[in-house]
């Protein structure tokens, strides 16, 4: 990691709702989300929370052989946004511990808040966190 990498990083991160984010598309196999409304999905929400807080510290990383995965999540979903609105996250790293990361995170859709929470992730060495994937991996086919 970089120098660079410290509490107080800011970053605004924007994403046009499509339908393919809405719950329906979460899960296609499940009857269940098939008879609910087209609204952006939790599921879809805690991924863009994620995209936002990648793109806010991979500048301050020996990008891509240090990655960071997400740990923990702490968001409550406040209001529905239908597909063809933009979401705005606004995430502050607000703690470096380590390889331990801290985010505040919140979004809007242009009209309300949907979203507001934290989120912890860590720095990884990708070539080290695929070969321990990879030994689970086998263990399973073995």
């Amino acid at each position: 990691m970089k120098d660079t990498l410290k509490s107080g990083i800011e970053y605004e991160f924007q994403f046009h709702v499509p339908k393919s984010k809405t719950v329906p598309a979460l899960y296609p196999e499940s009857p269940e989300f098939q008879q609910m409304p087209e609204v952006f999905a939790t599921g879809f929400m805690v991924g863009f929370l994620e995209w936002a807080c990648i793109k806010t510290v991979n500048p301050h990383l020996d990008w891509p052989q240090e990655q960071t995965v997400g740990t923990h999540i702490n968001v409550s979903h406040l209001a529905a946004t239908p597909p063809g609105l933009v979401v705005t996250a606004k995430v502050k790293l607000v703690e470096v511990d380590g390889r331990r990361l801290v985010f505040e995170v919140e979004a809007h859709d242009g009209l309300d808040i949907i979203t507001k929470g934290t989120h912890e992730r860590f720095i990884i060495d990708r070539d080290r966190f695929t070969r321990k994937v990879g030994q689970k991996a086998q263990s399973v086919n073995t």
